[in-house]
């Protein structure tokens, strides 16, 4: 990760200790009108001493405090007398660091859990009164039992004496629940307490104010320079290329590589777009065939990805050197990159969020390329990207998309690819959400596809017998996009996306609906 820039706006930085949800965090307090930025406890002392920030809050992780040699909080973070927020182990490491003690718990807690409230406190104001008793979310196998000097209890639970405390004083607050997940009902409201009430911050962080700011970064960064971008389809990619002809205009040319992955006609869309609603100068490579040719046969979605990435760049580079020969040499490279591909990249612990994602785009670029990267969008999360898409004017319908990964139809044909495996996926799929747009229900479903199994069955199909394939369809619901529930469909509705795929899509015999929930990081079907 570069190091943070101090940004215009007053800022709260996030110091991650590990927990799978850390980016949440960061998320709800950028809803909450505040910028954030999320830092391993590695780099927290010269972040904090980059950043100023007005607020901390310091999250889970899956290490103990009681263990020798786990994390700990800078202290210069303490000296610096700015209000601190501690989540779950951050709870417990802003305790003992202050000189509290924390044990391995008898009584632990995870999942849903209650909370009674003890003491009025600004961080519960309009949500919480003393008395009352409250659904949260824990995650916890330590938990504190003795406080430092000048705290006191504000919350209880069944299994933490101390699910809650302050020391008013200092503004310092400490909660052993996850106020981040949207498993904790009131949890967005009592981290907006936090920010506003409590840091006194005011919600200036707007889509609007980041559009013209990103406008002058660009101008500044290329000056009169030429820009290429690469085009995946997807709105990521779509917004930084928007954005970016905003602040340069024709100094950006955009080359869309057609990989053969894509859902059905979206190529098309993709041109259209650009050519005739934006008029943004585009390079369109129909190179299906030579990524179904590498493709053929390869089942190990590993291997699918890194041979999309490997014949995307090889292709960006040919067209990027022809426009060169033509007299229009580029010096930089715009991506799509998210604020989440940016933390995930630089995971501290080599656990499991680093291998989880494999497609970043935050690797950096051959040095055969030898450009500068332009990434306009490398600190905003998804939904901001969506919103700053409305602000630039992009359509709803596009903007409302739903999400497509890089290797496309490649993760949803699992086992063996081969060309006809892919056309009655994609013509499934085709069938699968136009019935979710006939029943409305498009704009309700996070993400919805259909899936191409690696597995064939016998049927009888009026009075023959057949031997094709089983789609299984997918619908999940997620206001994060890092966990996801299965959308509760009705039998009806099932009935009559099957019955179309199976008489319409030669191939397919059978249709079976995943009703999997999913935990972090495992939104896509692989």
């Amino acid at each position: 990760m570069p190091d943070p820039v101090k940004p215009a706006h007053d800022t709260v930085l996030i110091v991650d200790f590990g927990s799978q949800v850390t980016q949440l965090i960061a998320r709800r307090v950028r809803e909450a009108g505040v910028y954030s930025e999320v830092v391993p406890f590695q780099s927290a002392e010269a972040a904090f001493a980059a950043l100023k920030p007005k607020a901390v809050i310091f999250s889970g992780g899956p290490a103990s405090t009681t263990a020798t040699g786990s994390p700990r909080a800078p202290q210069a973070i303490f000296d610096a007398g700015v209000p601190i927020l501690g989540i779950c182990y951050g709870q417990m490491t802003l305790c003992e660091q202050l000189g509290g003690s924390v044990e391995s718990a008898d009584h632990r807690e995870f999942g849903r859990a209650f909370i009674e409230v003890k003491k009025a406190s600004p961080m519960f104001d309009g949500i919480w009164a003393p008395g009352t008793r409250h659904q949260v979310w824990m995650s916890h196998g330590d938990r504190v039992i003795a406080l430092p000097d000048g705290f006191e209890v504000i919350a209880t639970s069944e299994g933490a004496p101390f699910a809650a405390f302050a020391d008013e004083r200092r503004k310092y607050y400490g909660v052993m629940f996850h106020p981040e997940v949207v498993h904790t009902p009131d949890g967005a409201r009592l981290l907006a307490n936090f920010v506003h009430n409590i840091a006194g911050l005011a919600g200036d962080w707007t889509m609007a104010e980041f559009r013209g700011e990103a406008i002058a970064r660009i101008r500044d960064q290329v000056g009169d320079g030429r820009v290429i971008c690469g085009l995946s389809g997807g709105v990521d990619s779509t917004v930084a290329a928007v954005l970016i002809h905003e602040a340069i205009g024709e100094q950006l040319t955009c080359i869309f590589v057609d990989h053969g992955l894509m859902r059905l006609d979206e190529g098309a869309e993709v041109v259209d777009l650009f050519r005739g609603h934006y008029n943004i100068p585009l390079v369109h490579v129909d190179a299906a065939k030579t990524f179904l040719s590498a493709l053929e046969g390869e089942a190990d979605p590993e291997a699918k990805r890194k041979t999309i990435g490997r014949l995307f760049v090889e292709t960006f580079q040919a067209e990027a050197d022809k426009l060169a020969a033509g007299g229009k040499p580029a010096g930089f490279l715009a991506q799509g990159t998210l604020y989440p591909d940016v933390i995930e990249s630089v995971s501290f612990t080599g656990g499991p969020s680093v291998t989880i994602k494999s497609h970043h785009n935050v690797g950096g670029l051959p040095e055969r390329m030898n450009m500068k990267l332009v990434e306009p969008l490398r600190m905003l999360f998804k939904d901001e990207v969506r919103a700053l898409g409305h602000e630039l004017g992009l359509p709803d319908a596009f903007i409302g998309r739903h999400p497509f990964p890089g290797p496309g139809l490649a993760i949803r044909c699992p086992g063996a690819i081969t060309r006809q495996k892919l056309d009655i996926l994609r013509a499934a799929d085709a069938i699968y959400l136009d019935e979710i747009r006939k029943a409305g229900l498009y704009d309700a479903i996070w993400q919805a596809f259909a899936v191409l199994l690696p597995v064939q069955t016998v049927g009888v199909m009026g009075d023959a017998r057949t031997y094709d394939f089983v789609c299984a369809l997918r619908a999940v619901t997620s206001v994060d996009g890092m966990t996801a529930d299965f959308f509760p469909y009705d039998m009806d509705f099932l009935g009559r996306a099957a019955t179309r795929i199976i008489n319409e899509v030669k191939g397919i015999n059978r249709v079976v609906y995943d009703v999997t929930s999913k935990p972090p990081g495992t939104i896509e079907w692989e």
